[in-house]
């Protein structure tokens, strides 16, 4: 009598395997909609504050810069680092505004990827326009 139960039971329905590793991939990001909830650009506060943390760090202490220009005071790096963060994030969010009148990319992820770099060059910029921008004391001058 169990056996009639088990046979009489409708089957399961069964999905086929994906063809290609391809569909795999397009088949999970259907689910989680990674587009709608993933963003590159613009950083979250708590990454901005992470980056002006470093560059506080990089400005004060020891680095391959500060070797022909010297370091500076923790409160004078907190300065300048604060600023370098928001004249180069400011200038990344006007890049991609320019990028998005234009319509340049159609990935977002593409795009945030972009303007993050376009961010990550200009604090490179920036800090390196700072450092060489201090007075620097002769001894260390002619150090070099």
């Amino acid at each position: 009598m169990q056996d009639t139960a088990a046979a009489e039971a409708p089957p399961q329905e069964q999905q086929s395997p994906p063809s290609s590793a391809a569909d795999a991939l397009s088949e999970k990001l259907e689910k989680i909609k990674i587009s709608s909830s993933f963003s590159i650009w613009p950083p979250t506060q708590r990454t901005r504050d992470a980056v002006t943390n470093r560059l506080i760090e990089t400005l004060f202490t020891p680095f391959i810069l500060s070797k022909r220009y010297g370091t500076v005071s923790p409160d004078e790096a907190s300065v300048i680092a604060k600023s370098i963060e928001e004249e180069a994030f400011a200038f990344a969010a006007a890049s991609a505004a320019a990028a998005a009148t234009v319509g340049a990319t159609e990935d977002p992820i593409d795009g945030g990827i972009e303007i993050l770099q376009v961010n990550s060059k200009e604090i490179s910029k920036r800090v390196l326009d700072a450092v060489k921008s201090r007075i620097i004391p002769r001894h260390i001058h002619w150090q070099c």
